[in-house]
């Protein structure tokens, strides 16, 4: 498959099988029948929230570049917009208003990656040269700045052609982010330390908990982290954070190629960075997240991080059941590499 963007694509990639302009991926997967799939696990009503409160996990720990949202009135009449007695501006007025704005880091907390938020250095235009590209062979603009991505008005901000606004969160958000879920309980096996999951554990725990992925599903995975993050109450642990609950064995071949089999259209956990990742790499060229590169740069997996599983991987469990309707939208932002989420799993 060769388009305007790319001669050649990664190998096991999906690049060009959705179209030469697609921008959704595996998303693609996510039907109308797979909607109705979804509609169809629910049997008793009961909706479980999968976000935690986006001031958590609470400060940077986790990752010293993000940092909890700040929140803060807006400006009126030169004054804070807060507690505000419109009878200043109206005569006799009797409303009080309030009225904020947020600061806010788009992956602090639960959070979709989308495709812009990972690529690699590939010779996607077969001139020998490996450059920065991106799902289906979209690259960076090279006048792209900056100075134009704060600028408001997105039409100016960012190209089509900028790998940022093609590949943004909000194409998943427009095409709805809806239909089954299934989950798999690791922490049940596994307890709280440290795990890196292959393979064969993987498929193992699946069997022992009669878990079957279907193409189109969203499979969401249950270590345990963010119940950790909710007792820390914002003042995660810097000495357990990093060592803490399963984690997914990225450099495991036969892994990467069963999410590929799978086709699975998102892969979510409630940690950190869904993969094991411990700051090593192997010699040679090669990613330090092979995981995030399979998934969002060759495959159009998008991944979510950080997601609060534990109230409803032991309601399924109480049910003898690993599926559900998940409906999961990120924030409709143009331009945005990754997005809160805050999704609900319906029971």
């Amino acid at each position: 498959m060769s388009s305007a963007r790319y001669q050649q694509r990664p190998q096991g990639s999906t690049w060009g099988d959705f179209g030469e302009d697609d921008q959704l991926g595996r998303v693609n997967l996510i039907t109308a029948q797979k909607v109705l799939q979804g509609v169809a696990e629910v049997k008793t009503g009961q909706t479980f929230c999968l976000s935690l409160p986006l001031n958590l996990p609470g400060g940077n720990i986790l990752n010293p570049r993000r940092f909890p949202p700040q929140i803060s009135p807006t400006i009126r009449q030169g004054a804070p917009n807060w507690i505000y007695e419109v009878r200043r501006d109206v005569e006799d007025a009797t409303d009080v208003v309030n009225d904020d704005k947020v600061l806010l880091w788009l992956q602090y907390s639960t959070q979709w990656d989308s495709f812009s938020h990972v690529g690699s250095l590939f010779d996607a235009n077969g001139d020998g040269i490996a450059e920065p590209v991106f799902y289906n062979g979209f690259r960076p603009d090279k006048s792209f700045s900056l100075t134009k991505r704060d600028n408001t008005d997105s039409a100016q901000a960012s190209p089509w052609e900028s790998a940022a606004q093609a590949l943004s969160v909000d194409h998943f958000a427009k095409h709805g982010m809806q239909g089954r879920g299934v989950l798999i309980n690791l922490r049940d096996q596994l307890g709280d330390g440290r795990t890196v999951v292959g393979y064969d554990l993987l498929q193992n725990l699946m069997a022992a908990q009669n878990v079957e992925v279907e193409a189109g599903d969203m499979l969401c995975i249950y270590t345990g982290f963010t119940d950790r993050i909710v007792q820390w109450a914002g003042k995660p642990d810097g000495e357990l954070a990093h060592h803490l609950c399963a984690a997914l064995d990225g450099r495991d071949e036969r892994l990467l190629q069963w999410i590929s089999d799978s086709k699975l259209s998102a892969l979510i956990a409630d940690n950190y960075a869904v993969e094991h990742y411990d700051g090593s790499k192997p010699p040679g060229p090669c990613a330090t997240l092979p995981l995030h590169q399979h998934c969002l740069f060759k495959l159009g997996v998008p991944l979510g991080e950080i997601w609060y599983l534990h109230e409803l991987a032991q309601a399924l469990k109480s049910q003898g059941r690993s599926k559900f309707l998940l409906t999961a939208p990120p924030l409709r932002l143009p331009g945005a590499v990754g997005s809160p989420a805050t999704p609900i799993a319906t029971l």
